[in-house]
């Protein structure tokens, strides 16, 4: 079971012009941007596992980000990033494993049915694809080059008839994988292309609902209007 709900104020994001928070003073720190679906990922995570107070958000602005988040904290100058026992690490695959080793509370459940353990994994891979398909449609033919990712998705759910998520009853790391890509470009295709992917895929439709109902997820969910006006700006901008 995941953790209880917290009801947390969200720090405004960091700036170029803002100060540095103490680097190694002892405080977990999690940099993400509220924009950015690989670090939500691991925001979700800490969320489920009720590590709140023991992991302290720190929200960086990409489009205008401090020059000493690259120079002093992460030189990936990327999110996520972890801050943790004098170190700082990346990636949100490694940084949710690390989570989940590190730190208490509860671990989303792995499936011990050798089918779905394999079915995850195959998932898990194909989530670069996904969002590597979907985010290359939005400068070419976008509704006929991103319809088969989601496709692909709603067959997926499909496998598994024991429940709405991808591994049937049990919510997984897969849904945490997915669901922050998911949002944003649902947000962004409707907004601007009035495309909704879940139009003819039912179980794309009935999983989005259900990982909308998760208090670990709820928390992290942008405003589509704000997701619209991002994308835009990077993906549609005139060069």
């Amino acid at each position: 079971m995941a953790a209880a709900i917290v009801n947390e104020h969200l720090p405004t994001p960091l700036t170029a012009t803002s100060e540095q928070p103490p680097l190694f003073d002892g405080t977990t720190r999690l940099y993400i941007a509220y924009t950015c679906p690989f670090a939500q990922r691991v925001w979700i995570f800490r969320n489920y596992k009720g590590l709140h107070d023991k992991i302290k958000l720190v929200p960086i602005d990409l489009q205008n980000r401090p020059a000493w988040y690259k120079e002093k904290v992460y030189h990936e100058n990327k999110v996520p990033s972890l801050e943790h026992n004098g170190k700082v690490i990346g990636e949100s695959l490694d940084l949710i494993k690390y989570v989940d080793s590190n730190f208490e509370g509860p671990s989303l459940p792995y499936p011990n049915d050798p089918a779905k353990k394999e079915f995850a994994e195959e998932l898990i891979t194909y989530s670069d694809t996904f969002n590597k398909i979907v985010f290359a449609s939005f400068k070419g033919d976008t509704v006929k080059e991103a319809g088969p990712a989601f496709d692909h998705l709603e067959n997926a759910l499909h496998k598994f008839k024991d429940g709405p998520y991808f591994l049937g009853h049990e919510l997984s790391l897969v849904e945490i994988i997915y669901i922050p890509f998911v949002e944003k470009f649902q947000a962004f295709l409707s907004g601007v292309w009035n495309y909704d992917i879940t139009a003819g895929r039912p179980k794309l439709t009935k999983w989005i609902e259900e990982v909308n109902k998760i208090d670990a997820y709820k928390p992290t969910k942008r405003d589509p209007k704000l997701t619209v006006e991002y994308y835009s700006a990077i993906f549609l901008a005139k060069h």
